[in-house]
C-alpha cells in the first residue's frame, strides 16, 4: 500500500514539474463514430521553447465519447514525431544532454506523453523522441525524429 500511495504521489509531483506543452493542433481525422463525441487523431505543432526554428509534429489518438468530452478518458498510448526546421535556428542557451521539452496529459491524472530532446554532439544533431508514460508502467511504444544544425551553428551543452 505504501509503495502504490508513494509512487501516486510522485506522479502527481511529477506532473506538476514538467514543462508546459503549448500545442497547437492543426488538424483532426475522426476515427470512430460516437453520438457524443468522434475517436479521433489530431495531430499538434510544438515549437522548441528553447531552440527557435524548431517545430514538433506529433499524431496520436484522442478518446471521444462522454469520457472524451468530459476529459476523464485515457488516450490510447500510440504516437508519432517528426520534428523539422521551420525557420532559421538560434539556441537561446546551453541544452541538456537530454530533457524533457514538452508533455501532455493522456489521461485524467496518470498517463502522460512526453517529448524529449537528445544532443548528438558528433553529429550536431537534435533528435527527438515521443514516448508515453503512467505512474505505475509505461509504454514501450515510441517514435523519433532528427534535426541536423545547419552549417555553422554549433549546439552548446550544459
Amino acid at each position: 500500500m505504501k509503495s502504490t500511495f508513494s509512487r501516486i504521489t510522485l506522479g502527481c509531483t511529477l506532473a506538476f514539474a514538467l514543462p508546459v506543452a503549448h500545442s497547437e493542433e492543426v488538424a483532426s481525422v475522426n476515427t470512430n463514430f460516437h453520438v457524443t463525441g468522434s475517436d479521433r487523431v489530431v495531430v499538434e505543432a510544438y515549437d522548441d521553447p528553447l531552440v527557435q526554428g524548431v517545430t514538433c509534429y506529433v499524431s496520436r489518438a484522442r478518446t471521444g465519447g462522454i469520457k472524451g468530452t468530459l476529459g476523464v478518458a485515457e488516450d490510447p498510448t500510440e504516437a508519432s514525431i517528426a520534428c523539422r526546421q521551420v525557420g532559421a535556428i538560434k539556441i537561446t542557451g546551453p541544452l541538456k544532454q537530454q530533457s524533457d521539452v514538452f508533455s501532455v496529459s493522456m489521461s485524467l491524472i496518470f498517463k502522460t506523453l512526453h517529448v524529449v530532446r537528445v544532443v548528438d554532439a558528433k553529429r550536431n544533431t537534435l533528435v527527438y523522441m515521443t514516448y508515453s508514460d503512467r505512474v505505475a508502467s509505461g509504454s514501450a511504444k515510441n517514435s523519433v525524429s532528427a534535426v541536423p544544425m545547419p552549417a555553422g551553428t554549433a549546439i552548446p551543452l550544459k
